[in-house]
This record gives structure tokens, C-alpha cells and sequence, in this order.
């Protein structure tokens, strides 16, 4: 067979997987990939190479650049608008679960995140007469012309988030009594939710010390990460909210601490 034949044999050989992980391996010996060379190199068209570059990214294991792609850059968390573009699926299922756990005229804390919003959405779809107090701008916008009443926290305004945090947060959250916290977390492992995102561990930590049960909305992209700062253990949630039910040392680490697991199947 001739060299030519062998190469182009050996190029057709790459799958889906084996190409990602080739991406990531160049990406650990050069700065920057180019689209139109990974094409070449696969035996694939530029879109192909795309879209295995939007997989990586919503994965957060490559930051999309012109033309390529580059290494993230460390300790970088994607900002709401990102993160609300990506694995929206799968928020979605979990949010509409979420909404289903909470009954007429309860009260209920809702943090800032892209799964938060989610659940709100679906909440207000609902229409289920409730109280619901929140540090996040897109939720309270979100349950504001439907059946729930919305009460939002004062306090230092994160652009990028569209959340409030700070003292003033704290305070306002600490005068309420409420019969659920649904929160989620940048990270999910045996040791508990952790977060990356400034101020908003302190909230998660006083929506979970003012709720009588605790609710974690989590999607399965985040098991096994740890973010700067730990939320809580698994022990202080009730249940969590997964679109896949989570295994290994996590699976094991849930049961330990008699943590309901609700998986929102797909519809």
C-alpha cells in the first residue's frame, strides 16, 4: 500500500473521542490550534472540528479563540451569560423537577445561577402560588408577573452574574424563616458543593442555615469539581436535583449522608 494510502487510512481512523482527545494533548504542547489544521490532520471537515470545539468549551477544557482555540485560562469561571448557553438540556430538566417539589403557599429561597433560573422558569410555567425570596435579578424577573410573590435582596450588584451579594445580602436573608433553599454550586464532589464565584458562598451557606429543607440543582457536568470555596456538606441537604444519577465515590458519599437523589428524566 502506498504511504500516501496508509496516511489517509490512519486519518479516517479518528472518532469523536479520540479527535477531543487529541485537541486537549495539542493544547498541552502548543499555545494556540488552528480549525483549518486540525481539519487536515483529522480527515474532517472544519465544522466537524467546530463542533468538537463546542463541546470542549461548554466542558470548560478549552477557551474558544478566532480561527481555533487556546488553553483556558486558570482559576477563569465562566460568567451567567456563558454558562446559561451551554448543557441547557439538561438545566432545563432539572429545573422543571426542581419545581415540582415545591407545594402552594410555601416560602422559599432561590439562589443566582443558570440552573436557579431554570427552576424559576418552570416554577412560574406552573403557576404555584408561593413566596419567594432570591439575590438573583433573572429570577425575580423571571417569577415577577406570575402567581409567586418575590422579595430581592438588597446589596453589592455583580454585573456578570446579575446577582447581589455582600453584608446587606446576609442581613436581609437572616431575617426569614422559609421552607425550602434551592441552590446549585460551580462544583460537586463527595466533600459537598463548593463555588467560584466571589460572595456567593456566604449566600448558599445562609439560604441552607434559614431553610427547613435544602435542595441542591446540580447537572452532572460539575461531579467531581471543587471550586475555591466550600458551600456546605452533604449532610445539610435533603435531596439533590441531577440529570444523571452520580456514581462511584460521590454515589457512595450521598448515601452515606442519606441524601435523596432525584434524577430528572429526560421527557
Amino acid at each position: 500500500m502506498a504511504k500516501a494510502q496508509v496516511e489517509e487510512r490512519d486519518k479516517a481512523r479518528f472518532k469523536k473521542s479520540e479527535r477531543r482527545r487529541q485537541i486537549l494533548l495539542e493544547l498541552k504542547l502548543h499555545p494556540h490550534v488552528r480549525i483549518s489544521d486540525l481539519a487536515a490532520r483529522f480527515n474532517v471537515s472544519t465544522e466537524t472540528v467546530r463542533r468538537d470545539f463546542d463541546a470542549l468549551s461548554d466542558k470548560r477544557l478549552i477557551a474558544r479563540a478566532h480561527g481555533g482555540a487556546s488553553a483556558p485560562a486558570q482559576g477563569h469561571y465562566p460568567g451567567l451569560d456563558e454558562r446559561e448557553s451551554a448543557r441547557i438540556d439538561e438545566r432545563e430538566r432539572i429545573g422543571r423537577r426542581a419545581a415540582e417539589l415545591v407545594g402552594e403557599g410555601e416560602t422559599l429561597m432561590i439562589d443566582s445561577g443558570s440552573t436557579t433560573i431554570q427552576m424559576a422558569r418552570a416554577l412560574a410555567y406552573l403557576g404555584t402560588p408561593c413566596t419567594v425570596i432570591t439575590n438573583s435579578i433573572p429570577v425575580a424577573m423571571t417569577l415577577g408577573h406570575g402567581a409567586p410573590q418575590v422579595l430581592l435582596c438588597p446589596g453589592e450588584y455583580l454585573a456578570a452574574e446579575s446577582a447581589v451579594v455582600g453584608t446587606e445580602t446576609l442581613e436581609f436573608l437572616a431575617r426569614f424563616n422559609v421552607d425550602r433553599c434551592m441552590i446549585g454550586s460551580s462544583g460537586f464532589s463527595e466533600e459537598g458543593p463548593s463555588e467560584s464565584v466571589r460572595g456567593f458562598a456566604a449566600v448558599k451557606r445562609m439560604m441552607l442555615h434559614r431553610a427547613a429543607v435544602r435542595h441542591l440543582l446540580i447537572d452532572s457536568d460539575k461531579f467531581g469539581r471543587k471550586g475555591l470555596a466550600h458551600v456546605g456538606d452533604l449532610a445539610d441537604f435533603h435531596s439533590v436535583v441531577v440529570d444523571v444519577r452520580p456514581q462511584g465515590a460521590l454515589l457512595s458519599a450521598l448515601e452515606g449522608a442519606e441524601v435523596q437523589i432525584s434524577v430528572a428524566e429526560q421527557q
